[in-house]
């Protein structure tokens, strides 16, 4: 049965409103897809104009929901037939140390990209299914993704993820039961060889990591890094894209402060989200001795058992902080507001 009571667009003004229903989700399937924030939006839109092309010939065998996740499917299956994987810096190359660290810029198309909680997550009243999805879409799992190939990707996302079952996958994939199954049992495989570490997601009623959090700005804008590093795991890891490298270890990312990115003291810092863990916007001083701040990275922290274990800073702030609705600078009058 269709979500919808007519078969012509011309005929049904709500049809913009019926699709518009499923954008978010949408976009967080291309998004898991493929990696990226702005190809999983561009591949929302993609489906939607092929839905509006090609809706006079859907016939309401299946709901409207989902005709457009196949639609969507095939989308990102042409885009990742084209090529497309994205990786972290952890993906590309060993652990360098922070004396000997050379920074080597890699292309944009390189690199899985952070993403807005509310482009990817439908709301839900229930606690439990919003941790799920926001699981789903940390870096961590989306990067362990995009080492399946296209196909098995997709099965995995819509059974794992998404809850469908094995004969609606099989439909929407004009395939067998049997090949659903089959593509899931190498999925999960392919996955458990990732040693994917759990992560906190980012929990605003969560006494104790707003508590985390509250000590890693404060010990951030202070730049006092004996303080930030006590805040770190053992295995913490420090990366920055679009550079490939990264660093292991509270000792190596304290140096690296201190050395090359010395730069940062002085920063401050906008509390946000991003892939379902606790983000911060990084405003670094002028360089020209001038009063305020202007954007520097977008970090991505991510929290295991009280301790971080990951500062993924993204550095192309001309992409990164537009999508986050982050400010273009902080001036005076701005700083002066967070004063308490």
């Amino acid at each position: 049965m269709s979500d919808l009571a007519t078969t012509s667009p011309e005929l049904d003004p709500e049809l913009d409103a019926a699709m518009d229903r499923y954008r978010v989700e949408l976009t967080g399937y291309c998004y898991r897809m493929l990696g990226s924030a702005f190809d999983a939006e561009d591949a929302v839109q993609d489906t939607y104009v092929r839905a509006w092309r090609s809706y006079g010939k859907f016939e309401g065998r299946s709901s409207l929901r989902s005709w457009l996740y196949r639609i969507a499917t095939n989308v990102c299956l042409d885009l990742l037939n084209a090529g497309k994987r994205r990786a972290r810096p952890m993906d590309l190359t060993a652990p360098q140390h922070q004396a000997s660290a050379v920074l080597n810029e890699r292309p944009e198309v390189t690199w899985l990209e952070p993403v807005p909680d509310g482009r990817v997550l439908p709301q839900t009243a229930d606690p439990a299914e919003m941790a799920l999805a926001k699981e789903s879409v940390r870096l961590a799992f989306v990067a362990a993704l995009q080492h399946l190939p296209a196909k098995q990707r997709a099965v995995l996302i819509l059974r794992e993820v998404l809850a469908w079952k094995a004969d609606e996958v099989a439909r929407l994939l004009e395939t067998t039961v049997a090949s659903v199954n089959s593509a899931l049992q190498r999925a999960r495989a392919t996955l458990s060889g990732q040693a994917l570490r759990a992560g906190d997601p980012a929990d605003p009623l969560d006494a104790d990591q707003a508590k985390l959090l509250e000590q890693y700005l404060s010990a951030f804008e202070a730049y006092d890094i004996t303080r930030l590093t006590a805040l770190l795991h053992e295995d913490a890891v420090l990366s920055m894209p679009p550079f490939d490298l990264w660093l292991r270890g509270p000792a190596d990312i304290a140096a690296w402060h201190l050395n090359q990115g010395i730069g940062c003291k002085g920063s401050r810092l906008v509390p946000t989200t991003a892939n379902g863990m606790p983000a911060f916007g990084q405003y670094r001083p002028r360089e020209d001795g001038r009063p305020g701040h202007v954007p520097w990275a977008l970090q991505v922290l991510e929290v295991s058992g009280g301790r971080i274990v990951g500062l993924n800073a993204f550095l192309d702030t001309a992409r990164w902080f537009p999508l986050f609705g982050l400010p273009e600078e902080l001036d005076e009058a701005y700083e002066a507001e967070q004063v308490p």
